[in-house]
Protein backbone atom coordinates (compact mmCIF):
# COMPACT_ATOMS: atom_id res chain seq x y z
CA UNK A 1 0.00 0.00 0.00
CA UNK A 2 3.14 2.22 0.70
CA UNK A 3 3.79 2.46 -3.39
CA UNK A 4 0.11 3.91 -3.97
CA UNK A 5 -0.91 7.60 -4.60
CA UNK A 6 -2.61 9.50 -2.10
CA UNK A 7 -5.83 9.14 -4.81
CA UNK A 8 -5.25 5.40 -4.80
CA UNK A 9 -5.66 5.06 -1.12
CA UNK A 10 -8.67 7.38 -1.34
CA UNK A 11 -10.29 5.07 -3.70
CA UNK A 12 -9.47 2.05 -2.34
CA UNK A 13 -11.06 3.62 1.14
CA UNK A 14 -14.02 4.43 -0.78
CA UNK A 15 -14.48 1.34 -2.02
CA UNK A 16 -14.54 -0.28 1.04
CA UNK A 17 -16.85 1.91 2.49
CA UNK A 18 -19.18 1.34 -0.67
CA UNK A 19 -19.20 -2.28 -0.18
CA UNK A 20 -20.29 -1.85 3.51
CA UNK A 21 -22.73 0.75 2.72
CA UNK A 22 -23.81 -2.25 0.21
CA UNK A 23 -23.76 -5.38 2.34
CA UNK A 24 -25.36 -3.44 5.57
CA UNK A 25 -28.24 -1.52 2.96
CA UNK A 26 -28.91 -4.46 0.18
CA UNK A 27 -32.33 -4.47 -1.13
CA UNK A 28 -32.53 -8.05 0.34
CA UNK A 29 -31.45 -9.46 4.04
CA UNK A 30 -28.21 -11.02 5.00
CA UNK A 31 -26.73 -13.19 7.49
CA UNK A 32 -23.92 -15.60 8.04
CA UNK A 33 -24.13 -18.63 10.45
CA UNK A 34 -21.61 -21.37 11.36
CA UNK A 35 -22.57 -24.99 10.34
CA UNK A 36 -24.36 -25.14 13.41
CA UNK A 37 -26.88 -22.17 12.82
CA UNK A 38 -25.56 -19.44 15.19
CA UNK A 39 -25.79 -16.33 13.76
CA UNK A 40 -22.41 -14.38 13.16
CA UNK A 41 -23.59 -11.41 11.08
CA UNK A 42 -26.12 -9.69 9.58
CA UNK A 43 -26.98 -6.68 7.68
CA UNK A 44 -29.32 -3.86 8.52
CA UNK A 45 -31.95 -4.97 6.38
CA UNK A 46 -32.15 -8.26 7.73
CA UNK A 47 -32.30 -6.69 11.16
CA UNK A 48 -34.89 -4.30 10.29
CA UNK A 49 -36.93 -6.55 8.38
CA UNK A 50 -37.04 -8.47 11.90
CA UNK A 51 -37.95 -5.34 13.78
CA UNK A 52 -34.83 -6.20 15.84
CA UNK A 53 -31.30 -4.94 16.37
CA UNK A 54 -28.18 -6.43 15.03
CA UNK A 55 -26.92 -7.34 17.67
CA UNK A 56 -29.89 -9.02 19.72
CA UNK A 57 -29.52 -11.75 16.45
CA UNK A 58 -25.62 -12.21 16.63
CA UNK A 59 -25.46 -15.48 18.73
CA UNK A 60 -28.95 -16.91 18.17
CA UNK A 61 -29.70 -19.82 16.39
CA UNK A 62 -31.36 -19.01 13.32
CA UNK A 63 -33.69 -21.89 13.55
CA UNK A 64 -35.00 -20.01 16.99
CA UNK A 65 -36.65 -17.19 14.47
CA UNK A 66 -38.99 -19.62 12.67
CA UNK A 67 -41.71 -20.46 13.80
CA UNK A 68 -42.37 -23.99 14.85
CA UNK A 69 -43.67 -25.23 11.20
CA UNK A 70 -41.32 -24.17 9.48
CA UNK A 71 -38.33 -25.08 11.98
CA UNK A 72 -39.73 -28.75 11.62
CA UNK A 73 -39.07 -27.81 7.74
CA UNK A 74 -35.85 -26.17 8.68
CA UNK A 75 -34.21 -29.15 10.59
CA UNK A 76 -35.01 -32.12 8.88
CA UNK A 77 -35.21 -30.90 5.09
CA UNK A 78 -33.22 -27.85 4.54
CA UNK A 79 -30.29 -28.64 6.72
CA UNK A 80 -29.70 -31.76 5.59
CA UNK A 81 -30.44 -30.56 1.69
CA UNK A 82 -27.91 -28.00 2.48
CA UNK A 83 -24.95 -30.23 3.47
CA UNK A 84 -25.55 -32.84 0.51
CA UNK A 85 -26.09 -29.84 -2.20
CA UNK A 86 -24.10 -27.07 -0.60
CA UNK A 87 -26.74 -24.46 -1.82
CA UNK A 88 -30.13 -24.42 -1.57
CA UNK A 89 -32.51 -22.03 -3.99
CA UNK A 90 -35.73 -19.80 -3.21
CA UNK A 91 -36.86 -22.12 0.04
CA UNK A 92 -40.30 -20.18 1.45
CA UNK A 93 -40.03 -19.75 5.37
CA UNK A 94 -42.04 -18.11 8.21
CA UNK A 95 -39.64 -16.04 10.37
CA UNK A 96 -40.91 -14.35 13.82
CA UNK A 97 -40.65 -10.50 14.06
CA UNK A 98 -40.26 -8.67 16.98
CA UNK A 99 -43.78 -8.01 17.36
CA UNK A 100 -45.12 -11.68 17.44
CA UNK A 101 -46.04 -10.95 13.90
CA UNK A 102 -45.06 -13.55 11.04
CA UNK A 103 -42.46 -12.45 7.75
CA UNK A 104 -42.82 -14.84 4.92
CA UNK A 105 -39.73 -15.00 3.01
CA UNK A 106 -37.23 -16.72 0.53
CA UNK A 107 -34.13 -18.13 1.50
CA UNK A 108 -31.13 -18.15 -0.76
CA UNK A 109 -28.14 -20.22 1.36
CA UNK A 110 -24.89 -21.15 0.29
CA UNK A 111 -21.95 -23.65 2.20
CA UNK A 112 -18.79 -21.76 2.54
CA UNK A 113 -15.50 -24.31 3.04
CA UNK A 114 -12.34 -24.02 3.71
CA UNK A 115 -8.83 -25.25 1.97
CA UNK A 116 -9.70 -28.43 2.83
CA UNK A 117 -13.49 -28.67 1.91
CA UNK A 118 -14.32 -28.38 5.47
CA UNK A 119 -17.97 -25.96 5.89
CA UNK A 120 -16.69 -22.94 7.63
CA UNK A 121 -19.59 -20.62 7.13
CA UNK A 122 -23.13 -20.34 5.55
CA UNK A 123 -24.16 -17.23 3.47
CA UNK A 124 -27.69 -16.66 3.39
CA UNK A 125 -29.82 -13.92 1.58
CA UNK A 126 -33.62 -13.23 2.80
CA UNK A 127 -36.44 -11.87 0.21
CA UNK A 128 -39.39 -10.61 1.88
CA UNK A 129 -42.27 -12.85 0.09
CA UNK A 130 -45.34 -11.11 1.84
CA UNK A 131 -46.50 -9.32 -0.83
CA UNK A 132 -46.19 -12.43 -3.00
CA UNK A 133 -47.20 -14.45 -0.42
CA UNK A 134 -50.45 -12.30 -0.91
CA UNK A 135 -49.95 -12.42 -4.56
CA UNK A 136 -50.37 -16.23 -4.44
CA UNK A 137 -53.26 -16.37 -2.14
CA UNK A 138 -55.26 -13.91 -4.52
CA UNK A 139 -54.51 -15.94 -7.11
CA UNK A 140 -55.63 -19.50 -5.40
CA UNK A 141 -58.33 -17.47 -4.27
CA UNK A 142 -59.60 -17.03 -8.57
CA UNK A 143 -58.87 -20.29 -9.04
CA UNK A 144 -60.87 -21.71 -6.42
CA UNK A 145 -63.74 -19.04 -7.70
CA UNK A 146 -63.01 -20.35 -11.43
CA UNK A 147 -63.28 -23.97 -10.51
CA UNK A 148 -66.46 -23.37 -8.46
CA UNK A 149 -67.70 -21.45 -11.57
CA UNK A 150 -66.74 -24.42 -14.10
CA UNK A 151 -68.67 -26.80 -12.00
CA UNK A 152 -71.30 -24.47 -11.98
CA UNK A 153 -71.34 -24.22 -15.70
CA UNK A 154 -71.21 -28.11 -15.67
CA UNK A 155 -74.07 -28.79 -13.84
CA UNK A 156 -76.21 -26.24 -15.49
CA UNK A 157 -75.04 -27.56 -19.06
CA UNK A 158 -75.78 -31.23 -17.25
CA UNK A 159 -79.39 -30.19 -16.11
CA UNK A 160 -80.25 -27.95 -19.23
CA UNK A 161 -79.53 -30.95 -21.33
CA UNK A 162 -81.06 -33.30 -19.21
CA UNK A 163 -84.02 -31.51 -20.43
CA UNK A 164 -83.59 -32.25 -23.98
CA UNK A 165 -83.80 -36.13 -23.18
CA UNK A 166 -86.75 -38.30 -22.32
CA UNK A 167 -86.74 -38.55 -17.71
CA UNK A 168 -86.89 -42.30 -19.13
CA UNK A 169 -87.82 -44.38 -21.63
CA UNK A 170 -91.31 -46.02 -21.79
CA UNK A 171 -91.89 -49.74 -21.76
CA UNK A 172 -93.15 -51.18 -25.30
CA UNK A 173 -94.84 -54.09 -25.71
CA UNK A 174 -92.22 -56.68 -27.33
CA UNK A 175 -89.64 -54.90 -27.50
CA UNK A 176 -87.14 -54.32 -25.47
CA UNK A 177 -85.07 -50.61 -25.41
CA UNK A 178 -82.43 -48.90 -24.18
CA UNK A 179 -80.47 -45.38 -24.38
CA UNK A 180 -77.31 -43.63 -23.72
CA UNK A 181 -76.11 -40.03 -23.77
CA UNK A 182 -72.52 -39.12 -23.68
CA UNK A 183 -71.96 -35.37 -23.81
CA UNK A 184 -68.40 -34.05 -25.67
CA UNK A 185 -65.08 -33.58 -23.43
CA UNK A 186 -65.94 -31.86 -20.04
CA UNK A 187 -69.80 -31.99 -20.22
CA UNK A 188 -69.19 -27.96 -19.59
CA UNK A 189 -70.46 -27.80 -23.23
CA UNK A 190 -74.26 -28.15 -24.34
CA UNK A 191 -74.94 -30.53 -27.28
CA UNK A 192 -77.23 -30.88 -30.08
CA UNK A 193 -77.32 -34.50 -29.92
CA UNK A 194 -80.87 -36.00 -28.74
CA UNK A 195 -83.17 -38.87 -28.47
CA UNK A 196 -86.94 -39.37 -27.57
CA UNK A 197 -89.32 -42.48 -27.34
CA UNK A 198 -92.78 -41.74 -26.72
CA UNK A 199 -96.30 -43.06 -27.65
CA UNK A 200 -98.43 -41.89 -30.64
CA UNK A 201 -101.99 -42.85 -31.30
CA UNK A 202 -103.32 -46.06 -31.91
CA UNK A 203 -100.67 -47.74 -29.37
CA UNK A 204 -98.08 -46.77 -31.35
CA UNK A 205 -94.24 -46.13 -30.64
CA UNK A 206 -92.27 -43.08 -31.76
CA UNK A 207 -88.17 -42.96 -31.68
CA UNK A 208 -86.15 -40.41 -32.72
CA UNK A 209 -82.77 -39.27 -32.99
CA UNK A 210 -80.77 -36.11 -34.15
CA UNK A 211 -78.20 -34.20 -34.26
CA UNK A 212 -78.19 -30.21 -34.29
CA UNK A 213 -75.48 -28.76 -35.44
CA UNK A 214 -73.18 -26.70 -32.98
CA UNK A 215 -73.02 -26.19 -29.37
CA UNK A 216 -73.74 -23.87 -26.52
CA UNK A 217 -77.40 -22.53 -25.72
CA UNK A 218 -77.93 -21.74 -29.65
CA UNK A 219 -77.86 -25.52 -30.14
CA UNK A 220 -79.93 -26.32 -27.15
CA UNK A 221 -82.58 -23.88 -28.62
CA UNK A 222 -82.95 -25.58 -32.09
CA UNK A 223 -82.72 -28.86 -30.05
CA UNK A 224 -85.72 -28.40 -27.83
CA UNK A 225 -87.35 -27.07 -31.29
CA UNK A 226 -86.88 -30.27 -33.15
CA UNK A 227 -87.91 -32.34 -30.09
CA UNK A 228 -91.72 -30.63 -29.33
CA UNK A 229 -91.34 -30.89 -33.65
CA UNK A 230 -91.62 -34.13 -34.09
CA UNK A 231 -93.10 -34.81 -31.01
CA UNK A 232 -96.41 -32.82 -32.69
CA UNK A 233 -95.86 -33.79 -35.61
CA UNK A 234 -95.94 -37.51 -35.02
CA UNK A 235 -99.53 -36.74 -33.58
CA UNK A 236 -100.47 -36.08 -36.72
CA UNK A 237 -98.74 -38.80 -38.98
CA UNK A 238 -97.48 -42.22 -39.13
CA UNK A 239 -95.09 -41.45 -41.58
CA UNK A 240 -91.51 -40.75 -40.72
CA UNK A 241 -90.54 -39.26 -44.03
CA UNK A 242 -93.30 -36.46 -43.67
CA UNK A 243 -92.81 -35.87 -39.75
CA UNK A 244 -89.24 -35.15 -40.51
CA UNK A 245 -90.21 -32.92 -43.22
CA UNK A 246 -92.04 -30.99 -40.54
CA UNK A 247 -89.04 -30.48 -38.86
CA UNK A 248 -87.25 -29.16 -42.10
CA UNK A 249 -89.91 -26.59 -42.42
CA UNK A 250 -89.86 -25.41 -38.60
CA UNK A 251 -85.90 -25.59 -38.84
CA UNK A 252 -86.16 -22.94 -42.10
CA UNK A 253 -88.81 -20.82 -40.62
CA UNK A 254 -87.30 -20.98 -37.07
CA UNK A 255 -83.65 -21.42 -36.92
CA UNK A 256 -82.71 -20.83 -40.91
CA UNK A 257 -78.81 -20.66 -39.64
CA UNK A 258 -78.93 -23.97 -38.76
CA UNK A 259 -78.84 -27.58 -40.04
CA UNK A 260 -79.77 -30.84 -38.42
CA UNK A 261 -79.64 -34.74 -38.95
CA UNK A 262 -82.35 -37.07 -37.96
CA UNK A 263 -83.81 -40.20 -38.07
CA UNK A 264 -87.56 -41.06 -36.65
CA UNK A 265 -88.80 -44.98 -36.34
CA UNK A 266 -92.55 -45.70 -36.11
CA UNK A 267 -93.22 -49.07 -34.42
CA UNK A 268 -96.67 -50.41 -34.95
CA UNK A 269 -98.34 -51.97 -31.94
CA UNK A 270 -98.15 -55.39 -33.24
CA UNK A 271 -97.22 -57.82 -30.17
CA UNK A 272 -96.82 -61.02 -32.39
CA UNK A 273 -94.40 -62.13 -34.78
CA UNK A 274 -91.92 -59.77 -33.91
CA UNK A 275 -91.22 -55.96 -34.59
CA UNK A 276 -92.99 -54.21 -37.25
CA UNK A 277 -92.14 -50.58 -38.37
CA UNK A 278 -91.34 -47.79 -40.60
CA UNK A 279 -88.29 -45.40 -40.63
CA UNK A 280 -86.72 -42.36 -42.64
CA UNK A 281 -83.12 -40.56 -42.07
CA UNK A 282 -82.91 -36.86 -42.73
CA UNK A 283 -78.84 -36.76 -43.43
CA UNK A 284 -78.64 -38.79 -40.25
CA UNK A 285 -75.93 -42.08 -40.22
CA UNK A 286 -79.02 -45.13 -41.45
CA UNK A 287 -80.09 -47.01 -38.55
CA UNK A 288 -78.55 -50.49 -38.40
CA UNK A 289 -80.60 -53.55 -38.27
CA UNK A 290 -78.49 -56.71 -36.33
CA UNK A 291 -80.03 -59.95 -37.49
CA UNK A 292 -80.44 -63.09 -35.83
CA UNK A 293 -77.47 -64.57 -37.60
CA UNK A 294 -75.23 -62.16 -36.52
CA UNK A 295 -75.31 -59.81 -39.87
CA UNK A 296 -75.72 -56.21 -40.29
CA UNK A 297 -77.17 -54.32 -42.62
CA UNK A 298 -78.93 -50.65 -43.09
CA UNK A 299 -81.82 -50.30 -42.30
CA UNK A 300 -83.04 -47.37 -44.88
CA UNK A 301 -82.48 -45.72 -47.55
CA UNK A 302 -80.37 -42.04 -46.76
CA UNK A 303 -82.01 -38.64 -47.04
CA UNK A 304 -80.60 -35.05 -47.39
CA UNK A 305 -79.95 -33.31 -44.52
CA UNK A 306 -82.57 -31.02 -42.55
CA UNK A 307 -83.20 -27.12 -42.59
CA UNK A 308 -80.95 -26.83 -45.77
CA UNK A 309 -83.82 -27.39 -48.62
CA UNK A 310 -87.26 -26.61 -48.87
CA UNK A 311 -88.29 -29.96 -50.02
CA UNK A 312 -85.61 -32.73 -49.16
CA UNK A 313 -85.56 -36.02 -50.47
CA UNK A 314 -86.52 -37.97 -48.05
CA UNK A 315 -87.89 -42.38 -48.00
CA UNK A 316 -90.16 -44.02 -45.80
CA UNK A 317 -88.46 -47.54 -45.33
CA UNK A 318 -90.21 -50.22 -43.82
CA UNK A 319 -88.68 -52.62 -41.64
CA UNK A 320 -89.36 -56.47 -39.67
CA UNK A 321 -87.27 -57.20 -36.25
CA UNK A 322 -88.32 -60.81 -35.51
CA UNK A 323 -87.40 -62.15 -32.13
CA UNK A 324 -83.41 -61.46 -31.41
CA UNK A 325 -83.44 -59.06 -33.73
CA UNK A 326 -81.85 -55.40 -32.79
CA UNK A 327 -82.70 -51.68 -34.72
CA UNK A 328 -79.84 -49.42 -33.32
CA UNK A 329 -79.86 -45.74 -34.18
CA UNK A 330 -77.15 -43.25 -33.31
CA UNK A 331 -75.19 -40.25 -33.65
CA UNK A 332 -72.10 -39.74 -35.98
CA UNK A 333 -70.12 -39.35 -32.26
CA UNK A 334 -70.00 -42.61 -32.59
CA UNK A 335 -68.34 -43.99 -35.93
CA UNK A 336 -66.47 -40.91 -36.14
CA UNK A 337 -64.76 -41.53 -33.33
CA UNK A 338 -60.91 -41.92 -33.79
CA UNK A 339 -57.63 -42.48 -32.31
CA UNK A 340 -54.76 -40.71 -34.32
CA UNK A 341 -55.19 -41.40 -37.63
CA UNK A 342 -57.98 -43.82 -36.90
CA UNK A 343 -61.44 -43.72 -37.13
CA UNK A 344 -63.58 -46.19 -35.72
CA UNK A 345 -66.24 -46.14 -38.90
CA UNK A 346 -68.78 -47.90 -39.93
CA UNK A 347 -67.56 -50.70 -39.98
CA UNK A 348 -65.92 -50.92 -36.70
CA UNK A 349 -69.45 -50.70 -35.56
CA UNK A 350 -70.63 -53.13 -37.73
CA UNK A 351 -67.76 -55.28 -36.26
CA UNK A 352 -68.78 -54.59 -32.82
CA UNK A 353 -72.50 -55.64 -33.44
CA UNK A 354 -71.78 -58.80 -35.21
CA UNK A 355 -69.44 -59.48 -32.13
CA UNK A 356 -72.27 -59.28 -29.63
CA UNK A 357 -74.25 -62.63 -27.94
CA UNK A 358 -77.23 -63.62 -29.43
CA UNK A 359 -78.63 -62.84 -26.05
CA UNK A 360 -77.47 -59.62 -25.28
CA UNK A 361 -80.22 -57.12 -23.71
CA UNK A 362 -80.58 -53.80 -25.32
CA UNK A 363 -78.52 -51.99 -22.80
CA UNK A 364 -75.59 -54.23 -22.64
CA UNK A 365 -75.06 -53.42 -26.83
CA UNK A 366 -75.87 -50.02 -25.71
CA UNK A 367 -73.43 -50.31 -23.10
CA UNK A 368 -70.82 -52.00 -25.59
CA UNK A 369 -71.29 -49.37 -27.86
CA UNK A 370 -70.65 -46.73 -25.56
CA UNK A 371 -67.90 -47.81 -23.70
CA UNK A 372 -66.01 -48.85 -27.30
CA UNK A 373 -66.29 -45.46 -28.55
CA UNK A 374 -65.22 -43.55 -25.00
CA UNK A 375 -62.39 -46.50 -24.56
CA UNK A 376 -60.92 -45.32 -28.28
CA UNK A 377 -60.94 -41.61 -27.06
CA UNK A 378 -59.36 -42.42 -23.32
CA UNK A 379 -62.80 -41.55 -21.74
CA UNK A 380 -63.30 -38.03 -23.15
CA UNK A 381 -65.10 -37.76 -26.36
CA UNK A 382 -64.81 -34.83 -28.92
CA UNK A 383 -68.19 -34.99 -30.16
CA UNK A 384 -71.71 -35.88 -28.51
CA UNK A 385 -72.80 -39.65 -28.12
CA UNK A 386 -76.50 -40.87 -28.48
CA UNK A 387 -77.14 -44.16 -28.69
CA UNK A 388 -80.58 -46.29 -29.13
CA UNK A 389 -81.42 -49.93 -29.55
CA UNK A 390 -84.31 -51.96 -30.06
CA UNK A 391 -84.66 -54.79 -29.61
CA UNK A 392 -87.50 -57.93 -30.39
CA UNK A 393 -88.21 -59.80 -27.53
CA UNK A 394 -91.27 -61.91 -29.40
Amino acid sequence: MDDLSEQQRTDVDQAVVDASDFYERAPCGLFSTHPDGVITHVNATFAGLLGRPPAELVGQRFADLLTPGTRIFYETHYSPLLRLQGSVREIAVELIRADGSRLFALLNSVVDHDDRGRPIAIRTSVFDATERRTYEAELFKALEIAQEAEREVRILARTLQASLLPPSLPEIPGIDIAASFQPAGTGKEIGGDFYDVFETPRANWAIAIGDVCGKGPDAAIVTALARHTIRAAAMRSARPATILAALNEALLAQAPDTLCTAAHVHVRGRRDHGVTGRLSSGGHPPPLIVQANGEVRAASRGGQILGCFTAPVLHDTDFHLSAGECLVLYTDGVTEARRGRQFFGDDGLSALLRGGAPGDSAAQITDRIVDTVLGIQDGAPRDDIAVVVLKATR
